[in-house]
């Protein structure tokens, strides 16, 4: 009877936290836009088939050409935002990428928290030759530029959405592993945890009754504000031509079919400014909507400037 009243006690200062952290971004103008922009990507996200409807309905990230001629077409009837090189639809393209942003920022997420938080809770609640060992394996990724150890993963895994996403999954882990496992430390040490162990509870009793409810609040803030660097990330591969096949549409495929008419000629150097332009707003915007929420994050949870 007593470590059901532990836990029910132990909640209070989580759920306070959490009723602190709304009342907080329901009143920060940062969070408010932020939140805006994310919503306006996740209608377009869930419209893509009514907005842009594919013509084979089972492939629908497949991007529609009209010819196979190198040189892009503006903005028409037939093409609202014009045509790439080898003639792929830039309206099908961004619109069906939002719902591709979304996916590759859900599953890596959820992949890269399932793995930081085992190794991290392993890590940071037995410590020792364990936490040596995980930690290591952590610096080693750490060592390299994540874009590089990205790139150097979806080279080796082959090009295709699977292999862009586990490439970015295994570059970012890590960081969630360290996040949690500095957590755990501080946490493992509550009064709470003692007496849960007095009482006889199990290792995988007081890691996920105890310790995890208490310490992966802050991961899960963090995760949810990587969504849009890890977009990022993934737009970068597919400009560099190691990310989706082509022809899927992606924000960062898009670009990269833009990339030789980033200037036009001579007396127009403009003349293709809708290849690079339309794609690349649609990046901006969504990362800054994350940026704009991670900064309203931060400014929520500093110790420095809270006031209760």
């Amino acid at each position: 009877m007593v470590m059901p009243y532990l836990s029910s006690r132990k909640f209070e200062p989580r759920l306070r936290e959490i009723r602190f952290t709304v009342k907080r971004l329901r009143s920060s103008p940062l969070s408010l836009a932020g939140i805006t922009i994310i919503a306006a990507f996740a209608i377009i996200a869930v419209l893509a088939p009514v907005l842009a409807p594919p013509a084979d309905p089972s492939r629908p990230f497949n991007i529609p050409r009209d010819g196979f001629s190198s040189e892009p077409r503006p903005p028409s009837r037939e093409h609202i935002f014009g045509t790439t090189e080898g003639q792929y639809d830039i309206y099908y393209g961004v619109i069906w990428g939002s719902r591709t942003a979304f996916v590759i920022g859900i599953v890596v997420v959820g992949a890269s928290l399932l793995l930081g938080i085992s190794a991290g809770s392993i890590s940071g609640y037995y410590g020792g030759r364990i936490d040596n060992i995980i930690m290591r394996i952590t610096d080693i990724v750490f060592a390299f530029p994540g874009l590089i150890l990205a790139v150097a993963f979806a080279v080796a895994l082959g090009r295709s959405m699977e292999s862009v996403m586990l490439a970015i999954t295994l570059v970012s882990w890590p960081t969630y592993a360290r996040i949690l496992r500095g957590d755990i430390l501080q946490v493992k040490q509550e009064t709470y945890v003692e007496a849960s162990k007095t009482l006889g509870g199990s290792d995988y009793w007081i890691i996920t009754r105890h310790i995890l409810p208490n310490a992966i609040y802050p991961l899960f803030i963090v995760a949810t504000l990587d969504i849009g660097s890890i977009v990022l990330l993934a737009a970068a591969l597919s400009f560099l031509g190691i990310g989706v096949p082509l022809g899927y549409a992606d924000w960062g495929q898009l670009i990269n079919l833009a990339r030789n008419w980033v200037v036009g000629p001579p007396h127009d150097p403009l003349k293709y400014w809708y290849t690079w332009a339309i794609p690349g707003a649609f990046i901006l915007l969504f990362v800054l909507g994350w940026n704009l929420l991670g900064d309203a994050f931060r400014d929520i949870l500093d110790p420095k400037i809270r006031r209760r």
